[in-house]
């Protein structure tokens, strides 16, 4: 009995044991994350190009940080998003 009390209790930790997300282009199977950074880069850029046009990218105080965690907070959120 107790041995099955234990295997019950371990069946909701197998959920993180299933396969990793990947998108297939160009013939073969890309990570899914991989995916999302790419994107991710493009919209930091395009972002980027909006507010050097407004004239905001100048009052950044760190600009290297700021753009970088930009980057991952829409890498995350593609991957939530698109993938979860």
């Amino acid at each position: 009995m107790r041995a099955l009390l234990a295997g019950l209790a371990v069946l909701p930790l197998l959920g993180g044991c299933s396969l990793a997300p990947s998108v297939y282009m160009a013939g073969s199977y890309f990570p899914a994350w991989l995916v999302c950074v790419l994107g991710a880069v493009l919209l930091t850029l395009l972002i980027r190009w909006g507010l050097i046009r407004a004239g905001v990218d100048d009052a950044l105080p760190m600009r290297l940080p700021v753009y970088a965690c930009l980057t991952l907070a829409l890498t995350f959120a593609a991957l939530l998003l698109f993938f979860e």
